[in-house]
């Protein structure tokens, strides 16, 4: 009863928020937290302009002139200006900027939100180790320090017993004063990816021995702009990232955001994303783009968790229903203490793609002359078969990845 409770608080809280980021007819009732921001919302205070190759700066700053727009970002490995607008002019500065001879595109900065789904934790813990033969997995890799997987999310819970030795890096690209996780999301979705495991303490991780990169790119309210995506994937991929996993998202697409992605793939790195939580087939970025592996959730059955996305470019599924995972030692929104403080169950595709992370991990670790398409076919052939999902696909195996 006191979890129910809780996860309607939550809800009503969620519908809350929703409201400050979404117009009313963008609403979804079956996924009430999840809504990402619209081109009316305080995303639109922000626009993403690329300029054609070759044009001058003198030029660019008229531009930005005449929209009476504030250059207050760059991403200059994909050649992007984060713009700041009136408050509601989103949309027609859009407009301004594309018909305009200089530039090549121009987008609304959206927002994601993390992609979760508290419910009850009375199941058994940690079933999706033993669904994915990751203890079979381990007998071939227990991984290596040296696989990073970057978790772009809400921050890690620094002083964490089962996380503290595992992060390498730390980074904010939020306006949030710490690293830290004050939200709760991120530190569940890299328990999940690389818990410190064999250690006698709260959980295992599926990377065992591979290492956490702290890539905050939500803020505090589990929410941020496509930028802030955009320069953490960039962020990881250049300080050394063989795995990014993106547990967050929004049914917005985005050219910036798929530049970004572009780019950490054409240098090797797999990328990870959350298919979302709508029970629907429509795209879901930027798990929908080519060059990640979108992931599905399923249960103990190996079924389409009720609230997983599903459709064609779904690539592949993996445990995401009920996961018990490392949670915040400390105050944060989510709230979820648990049965110990520190620990407890979520779910959502966020806790499915983390599972995908760590078997790609363990992938690199073993062999690690791959290519990130190589590594990335292991994963997705080397899958077992799941249930409820159209067309079909399978669920995430680490042992016959490796093997």
């Amino acid at each position: 009863m006191q979890k129910l409770l809780r996860w309607l608080i939550l809800s009503l809280a969620g519908i809350i928020l929703t409201l400050l980021f979404a117009s009313t007819s963008s609403f979804a009732a079956t996924n009430p937290i999840l809504i990402p921001g619209q081109d009316d919302t305080p995303a639109s205070e922000q626009i993403l302009v690329k300029f054609k190759p070759g044009i001058p700066q003198a030029v660019k700053e008229r531009v930005h002139v005449q929209n009476d727009a504030q250059v207050i970002d760059a991403i200059p490995e994909i050649g992007i200006e984060v713009v700041k607008v009136a408050k509601g002019k989103a949309r027609e500065k859009v407009a301004n900027y594309s018909r305009n001879p200089h530039v090549e595109f121009a987008e609304p900065d959206y927002i994601a939100r993390a992609v979760f789904i508290p419910d009850d934790p009375y199941f058994e813990k940690q079933w999706g180790m033993a669904k994915i033969q990751a203890p079979d997995a381990w007998k071939v890799t227990k991984g290596s320090r040296e696989v990073k997987i970057a978790i772009l999310d809400s921050g890690i819970d620094q002083d964490h017993e089962d996380l503290r030795t595992q992060i390498v890096a730390n980074v904010d690209f939020t306006p949030s004063k710490t690293v830290d996780d004050k939200f709760g999301h991120g530190t569940h979705v890299a328990g999940i990816a690389a818990a410190a495991t064999n250690n006698g303490k709260g959980v295992a991780g599926v990377g065992f021995k591979c290492s956490l990169m702290n890539v905050k790119v939500l803020g505090d309210d589990g929410s941020g702009y496509y930028s802030w995506l955009a320069k953490g994937i960039i962020w990881a991929t250049k300080n050394g990232a063989k795995v990014i996993n993106i547990s967050a998202g929004s049914n917005r697409p985005s050219k910036v955001l798929e530049k970004a992605i572009n780019y950490a793939w054409s240098q090797g790195v797999v990328l990870v994303a959350a298919a979302g939580n709508d029970n629907s087939s429509a795209p879901f970025y930027p798990a929908f783009y080519t060059n990640c592996i979108a992931v599905g959730a399923t249960d103990e059955n190996d079924s389409r968790a009720f609230f997983s996305n599903y459709g064609p470019w779904v690539d592949i599924a993996a445990p995401g229903l009920n996961i018990f995972s490392t949670t915040p030692n400390h105050d944060n929104y989510i709230h979820n203490y648990g049965i110990a403080l520190g620990y407890d169950y979520l779910s959502g595709t966020s806790m499915a793609s983390p599972h995908v992370a760590g078997i790609a991990a363990l992938v690199w670790a073993k062999y690690p002359g791959l290519s990130n398409a190589e590594v990335r076919k292991r994963i997705e052939t080397g899958a077992d078969p799941a249930e409820g999902f159209d067309p079909p696909i399978g669920r995430a195996n680490a042992y016959k990845a490796l093997r």
